[in-house]
């Protein structure tokens, strides 16, 4: 028995990586992914998986149950933020941060199968079922007779919460590809806007209808603003940190981590329309997740 399990030990690391891509879609937390993995392989570990033929399948169908039992759980304040107009409660998900200039092509190819801040951001806004119906068959290729044991329908009310789902992913996310040399010229751009107090610089940059989403940590909810001038303005206001921003990758597109004594305390993802000019920021500036942020790739200053 024991070589049972050290054998499906060294397949379930095999698996490893795979399994913490789906949680991390399916819960927007790099913390709750990677507890739910490691429950995902307590579990395993306990049952019975010599007649399993998709170890894959079956390990991702452990995770995911998980992961869907995690957002049920989820206390919301969804509704004690709805009578304040300038909040949401849309919680911006943990980023994945790396260098700007990627040179390894195994660590490449992982920044060509990212998903974006944004679409993340928009996940978090589904139900518990939606979201898991839309990751996993929209982004892992799982069949909906799989994704229906998991959340006790039919494939066909499986398909339904997916295509449920589909509609608004593509209702806020934007639907062309961004060039990363080109998001990387903006934020540049913003930048040195901002170190210089270039106010009418930063509002160039601007869509008329832009988006800016900050999240502190703290309720009533994520601060949400709107509109080209008002967004300058902000970014104006904290102009006087602009000497700490650094150019990372956010989610594989160019972004901004502010980082002082080697620790980050807030990250920029943008995005932008198909003029280039920037449509959507998310801010995560929590001080319990930010500092934990891995951005040891960075030189010291």
């Amino acid at each position: 028995m024991d070589g049972d399990v050290e054998h499906l030990a060294q397949r379930f690391e095999e698996h490893r990586g795979h399994l913490h891509a789906v949680a991390y879609r399916m819960l927007g937390s790099l913390s709750e992914a990677e507890d739910a993995v490691q429950e995902g392989w307590l579990r395993a570990s306990r049952a019975d998986s010599r007649a399993v033929d998709n170890l894959g399948g079956w390990l991702t169908t452990i995770v995911a149950r998980i992961c869907l039992n995690v957002l049920r759980s989820r206390g919301t304040r969804r509704e004690a933020a709805l009578d304040v107009q300038e909040y949401e409660y849309v919680r911006v998900p943990d980023p994945l941060l790396g260098p700007v200039d990627v040179v390894d092509p195994e660590q490449e190819v992982l920044l060509a199968d990212s998903v974006g801040l944004a679409l993340m951001v928009v996940l978090e806004t589904l139900a518990p079922a939606e979201r898991l119906a839309f990751v996993l068959h929209d982004l892992f290729a799982v069949p909906f007779e799989e994704i229906a044991t998991i959340v006790d329908k039919t494939p066909a009310a499986t398909r339904q919460l997916a295509s449920r789902a589909r509609r608004r992913v593509q209702g806020r996310t934007p639907s062309h590809s961004t060039d990363r040399t080109r998001q990387r010229e903006v934020v540049e751009a913003f930048i040195a806007a901002a170190r210089g107090g270039d106010f009418e610089a930063l509002l160039a940059l601007l869509d008329p209808d832009v988006v800016l989403r900050a999240d502190a940590g703290a309720m009533p909810g994520t601060k949400l603003v709107r509109g080209a001038r008002t967004v300058a303005e902000q970014a104006y206001t904290f102009r006087r940190f602009a000497p700490l921003n650094r150019v990372v990758l956010v989610n594989g597109m160019p972004g901004i981590a502010a980082v002082s004594e080697g620790r980050a305390f807030s990250v920029l993802a943008f995005t932008l329309g198909a003029d280039g000019r920037i449509t959507e920021l998310n801010i995560l500036a929590d001080p319990e997740r930010v500092p934990s942020l891995d951005v040891s790739f960075l030189p010291s200053t």
